[in-house]
């Protein structure tokens, strides 16, 4: 059970990073971007390859990320230039995506557990430092010894590296620019009234958004060992899941906050999933089943513990009046009685 709810935070902190490219497009520049779906597989699909012929695995998933931009980019300009609906252009290029990571990989999956991709590099590493035998030492001291997880180095490096996306995130919607997108999103016709570009900035929010979502797809492709071309169908409600869970949980009120409600909102999500299966009349092909009625229930219980909220404050008001005016009743009654 410890090794299963491990794996999901582990996968969960991956996927975190996809979800922080969601809620850029999603709720920073209020596009509905259903690029996700191909520009997940995009990433995972050029590291594959480049990792296959022998290119520094780094290298590779830094070229992942920037297939993601490229992609996001296109689907701005759709949007942009041909006046595309925002809808429509993240399907057309979608499905042009699809065909493209076909292209990419020249078949429909690639296999990468005989080769050395940014995973083993960390698990490398990881134990030459000897940290697992001291934590290990230490557990065992205290009957834990078990639960020490083979990836424990993927999880912290991965962790570490999801913070710092964050952070980076965080600090470029503070600049002039992460102002103006922010700003396009909320009402696209006063920033033009000011002169502004809103067409280029359109479409560098989503080639930031789909880069991020790219970059997750090259990490989970090396972490689950193949590339495949059907890897990322459902990822655009995976990440609104991630971004609507997080925010039912800790709100969005600043920018920092909501960053990090999208990535605890990953982790959840995970979470909620591995547990879900776990019933016994679930199966593992029941998983889109169970991603839908977590959106359903992340969306709709919200507002009905709001509703719930504003008849209660509007009950507390009127006893309220209600006391007030009888208060005011017994004020002119006893008035009167002294004339």
């Amino acid at each position: 059970m410890f090794t299963a709810l491990f794996g999901s935070v582990e996968v969960g902190v991956i996927y975190a990073i996809m979800a922080l490219g969601v809620y850029l497009s999603f709720r920073i520049l209020d596009f509905p971007d259903l690029t996700v779906d191909g520009s997940f597989v995009t990433g995972g699909a050029t590291a594959a390859v480049l990792i296959v012929s022998g290119v520094s695995p780094v290298l590779a998933t830094a070229a992942g990320l920037g297939a993601g931009f490229l992609a996001g980019c296109m689907t701005g300009i759709l949007n942009t230039k041909g006046k595309i609906n925002p809808i429509l252009s993240g399907i057309l290029m979608m499905i042009a995506l699809y065909s493209i990571n076909l292209r990419i990989m020249d078949k429909p999956n690639i296999p990468l557990l005989a080769e050395e991709t940014l995973m083993t590099q960390i698990t490398s590493w990881w134990q030459g430092l000897g940290i697992d035998s001291l934590m290990e030492g230490l557990l065992s001291s205290v009957g834990l010894g078990n639960f020490i997880p083979a990836t424990w180095g993927i999880f912290g490096v991965m962790l570490v590296l999801t913070f710092v996306i964050k952070k980076l995130v965080d600090l470029f919607l503070k600049t002039e620019i992460g102002l103006s997108l922010r700003a396009v999103g909320d009402n696209t016709g006063m920033v033009r009234s000011f002169s502004a570009n809103t067409d280029w900035l359109k479409v560098l929010g989503l080639g930031i958004a789909n880069a991020l979502v790219a970059l997750s797809g090259a990490l989970v492709a090396q972490y689950n060992g193949f590339s495949d071309v059907g890897m990322g169908i459902g990822m655009i409600v995976i990440g609104l899941a991630s971004v609507i869970i997080g925010e039912a949980v800790i709100g969005n009120a600043t920018i920092v906050r909501a960053t990090l409600a999208v990535l605890i909102g990953a982790i959840l999500y995970r979470l909620i999933v591995t547990l879900a299966l776990r019933v016994e009349f679930l199966e593992t092909g029941d998983m889109k089943l169970i991603t839908a009625i977590i959106v359903i229930f992340a969306l709709v219980v919200p507002k009905l513990v709001d509703k719930q909220k504003a008849k209660s404050r509007k009950k507390k008001r009127a006893e309220q009046l209600g006391a007030a005016s009888a208060n005011g009743g017994n004020q002119v009654a006893a008035a009167k009685s002294d004339l």
